[in-house]
């Protein structure tokens, strides 16, 4: 215990620590919500009935999902950011390249995963619903983002949490790049203090607690927006 309260005391290994985990949740948040964005956009499509970006968007939902996060991060790094164009390279590099192209792969990635619970939500949602908002005069976007949106991601919420958790846990992976989040600045401590037990310990703890939270805030919502039966 003396150990584990030793990390805390020192002022140098609280900063790495709080450094770690503002990173760790801004890049949970960053990727998130390109997440989130890009699978209802992707969903959408899914369900629109043209076979042809049905096609393209079944397609790369199969890659997405089965290509290890890992591999999608390294290639980012050190594939997609040397293709780019050099003042591309060089303006992602001021904001940040261990941050914003694990961020973009992790996003993308589980954008797929999102798009597969929003699709079976939008599924469940009886034709007569999408027949009825086009009947007065809604547009096929209009429709979806009054009426058929709504009611699926109620539907599909316990899902959604889930793979949000799955993110949030993900965000770890971006320590092979060298981003500072929480992960890396644990196994910084580590290899300065040979403490490996109580470093790793305070990674474990935080990393069950935020996923708990999750999932409460995530069963407390579904509970609200719960659709009764009448």
């Amino acid at each position: 215990m003396s150990s584990f309260l030793s990390l805390f005391s020192e002022p140098s290994y609280r900063e790495v620590l709080l450094q770690g985990l503002i990173l760790t949740v801004w890049l949970t948040l960053f990727s998130w919500v390109l997440a989130v964005v890009l699978g209802l956009l992707l969903a959408m499509i899914r369900v629109s009935g043209n076979a042809a970006c049905e096609k393209l968007v079944a397609a790369y939902v199969s890659y997405q999902q089965n290509v290890p996060m890992l591999v999608h991060i390294l290639l980012w790094y050190f594939g997609v950011s040397n293709v780019l164009p050099l003042f591309m390279q060089n303006s992602l590099g001021f904001f940040g390249s261990e941050f914003i192209y694990p961020a973009i792969a992790i996003g993308l990635c589980m954008a797929a995963y999102y798009s597969e619970d929003l699709r079976s939500g939008l599924r469940a949602i009886p034709p007569g619903q999408h027949e009825a908002s086009r009947s007065l005069g809604l547009s096929y976007f209009q429709s979806m983002r009054k009426v058929i949106i709504p009611q699926a991601l109620r539907i599909c919420a316990p899902p959604v949490v889930n793979h949000t958790v799955l993110l949030f846990k993900n965000t770890s992976l971006a320590m092979a790049v060298g981003a500072a989040e929480l992960t890396y600045a644990v196994r910084d401590i580590e290899n300065q203090t040979f403490l490996t037990f109580p470093a790793y310990l305070i990674a474990t703890l935080f990393y069950l607690a935020v996923s708990l939270a999750l999932m409460g805030l995530g069963s407390f919502v579904a509970h609200r927006t719960r659709i009764q039966a009448r």
